[in-house]
């Protein structure tokens, strides 16, 4: 029984409540009686004692909701008693006490609790010095009341500060780990993303060359079966290519290195490792193209300058994903390749002045379509540079990135890492489909 109480009381704020004013008026209604030695008896009757504690004590059962209406009727009842000569113990004010601890509990405004608590000790004070005994000691008229007002008032600021710090710490742990969860899927989308990219620019070229050169193979096994061993030994070489090109990919993606995996696979793009390709294998990336059938050149403007890892890769990877273009799309034979050095940036252009089996790719990516030009985009941009891709207005499509070069590649790289790491900044959408 005694154990059921106790967990309905630790459930129940009503039982608590309940329990508190009931324990209170134990003890306040025979703490009101008391007069100190030497004083004579109070000529207030002591049912007038028993009515005030019961009143001061009901006030506490609405002290939550309204913790300004119970302060003041409890004050009103500690001043009565006063008034009537009573002596102001901590027996008698417990019911203030708690009324005035529950309203500095309760309210927001610094100023406010202070005065309340200030004013209610000069109230009692000053109903001390009128109304008491003349010979009872003036400590207990003005030290006592004010001492037991002004400790509930400090407790109940305390206790408010209190929690109002540990609510701010758990705000900020769960907005630290709220941070950590959205930082994580951001790492991972990116991830996801860079790995397409490069399992798609690894894969088209090949299988695009692979096709091309079966066609080839096709049409001469009609017409000029001479020629068949050189195309059968370029396709070997090819799908030879992909296989090695595809595992040094995988291999550099499964590396794991001392820091987290997105430091260390974004290292991928970001190193100079000797697997990674750079403009330094244009050379050979032009003749596959040229042993598919497509004659491609390549053109120099400006001193060349040396590229960030990143920069080179980037820049490698928008040649073959725009010649796999050409040769997948387009009814041209030539393509060309244009590299303009200037002082801050490289100025890379693939363009064929042959027009496309229907009509050009359109801008708006086409749903179920490829991933190469988005690809293409965002390799510019993560980088720091831009890229447009379209029609010629001669014919043909034309394909123009600008890639930042030195100390500007690494500003503008370092700047968007740090847009991209605040909190709530959003992760980079999923792959979204364009023609490839």
């Amino acid at each position: 029984m005694i154990a059921n109480w106790q967990r309905h009381v630790r459930s129940s704020p009503r039982a608590q409540d309940t329990t508190t004013a009931l324990l209170l008026f134990a003890v306040s209604f025979p703490g009101s009686l008391y007069v100190a030695t030497g004083s004579p008896d109070p000529a207030a009757p002591w049912w007038t004692a028993a009515l005030l504690s019961c009143v001061s004590c009901a006030a506490l059962l609405f002290h939550r909701d309204h913790p300004r209406s119970a302060l003041a009727l409890t004050t009103a009842a500690a001043v009565t008693s006063a008034a009537q000569g009573r002596l102001l113990t901590v027996l008698s004010l417990g019911p203030l006490m708690v009324a005035l601890y529950s309203f500095a509990l309760r309210t927001e405004h610094n100023a406010l609790r202070r005065s309340n608590a200030f004013g209610v000790a000069a109230l009692l004070m000053t109903t001390e010095l009128i109304a008491g005994p003349a010979d009872r000691p003036l400590d207990l008229k003005t030290v006592g009341p004010a001492a037991w007002v002004l400790m509930p008032t400090a407790l109940g600021s305390a206790v408010r500060l209190r929690r109002a710090y540990l609510d701010a710490v758990r705000a900020r742990a769960e907005h630290a780990e709220r941070t950590r969860e959205e930082e994580a899927r951001r790492r991972v989308a990116e991830e996801r993303l860079r790995i397409a990219r490069e399992l798609h620019d690894v894969t088209a070229q090949h299988l695009a060359l692979a096709n091309a050169q079966a066609g080839t193979l096709a049409h001469l096994l009609r017409g000029q079966p001479d020629q068949v061993h050189k195309i059968l030994a370029d396709l070997a070489t090819t799908t030879s290519a992909a296989l090695r090109e595809l595992k040094d990919t995988v291999g550099l993606l499964r590396h794991e290195g001392t820091e987290d995996t997105a430091d260390t696979t974004e290292g991928t793009e970001g190193t100079s490792s000797p697997t990674a390709p750079g403009l330094a294998r244009l050379a050979d990336l032009t003749a596959s193209f040229r042993s598919a059938g497509l004659d491609v050149t390549v053109s120099t403007e400006g001193e060349p300058r040396q590229l960030t890892p990143a920069a080179d890769l980037t820049a490698f990877r928008i040649v073959q994903e725009a010649l796999t273009n050409v040769t997948k799309h387009a009814t041209a034979k030539a393509a060309r390749v244009r590299l303009a050095y200037a002082h801050d940036r490289l100025t890379l252009t693939v363009a064929d002045d042959g027009g496309t089996i229907g009509s050009a790719p359109p801008t708006p990516p086409v749903p179920g379509g490829g991933f190469g030009l988005v690809g293409m985009r965002e390799r510019a941009q993560s980088v720091g540079g831009r890229l447009r891709a379209g029609p010629r207005p001669g014919g043909g499509f034309e394909v123009r990135a600008e890639l930042p070069l030195g100390e500007t590649a690494l500003t503008i790289r370092e700047t968007a890492s740090a847009i991209r790491s605040r909190p709530g900044a959003k992760p980079p959408s999923a792959a979204r489909p364009s023609s490839t």
